[in-house]
């Protein structure tokens, strides 16, 4: 029977199917109050004086914060190295323009032999010492929030 043969050596390359989402939340609640209150009282045989005088003041506040990220790719590795145990050590770089936007995205780590699935891919959640970089432009940018001058540049492919 013929089969693909899996990464197992130096050069060898496999595929890593990135699926990494993170959620982050964070809440604060502070209130303050304070016053303050003075009173006297003046007089003599034939007039009486009083007076008082009150102060009070609040505040209360509330914020949260909030981030979700995803990512969903899949990048081919190579194997740079076997460890003494039998790991492989993987790199790879992928590069990307889409509609004008220079993405990259980079992987290194350490991946056990029997994680590899039979398709020769391994998920992002298996590699060991992972170490996955996404440089792109951030999401909702696009030439149409240029400056005039960048996007006449951009026409010409000079930015």
């Amino acid at each position: 029977m013929a089969s693909d043969r899996l990464a197992s050596r130096v050069g060898d390359s496999l595929t890593v199917l990135i699926y990494e989402s993170s959620q982050a939340q964070n809440t604060s609640q502070s209130s303050r109050q304070g016053g303050i209150q003075a009173s006297g009282q003046a007089g003599s045989s034939t007039v009486n004086h009083s007076g008082q005088l009150s102060a009070t003041a609040g505040y209360s506040g509330n914020g949260q914060t909030g981030r979700t990220e995803q990512m969903i790719a899949q990048i081919s590795v190579v194997v740079d190295g076997v460890l003494p145990n039998g790991d492989l050590h993987v790199v790879g770089e992928q590069a990307l323009k889409i509609n004008g936007q220079h993405t990259r995205i980079r992987l290194r780590g350490r991946i056990r032999r029997e994680d590899i699935s039979s398709l020769n891919t391994v998920r992002s959640s298996m590699v060991a010492d992972a170490a996955i970089d996404y440089d792109g432009a951030p999401l909702g940018t696009s030439e149409r929030r240029s400056g005039v001058a960048r996007r006449v540049l951009g026409w010409f492919g000079l930015h």
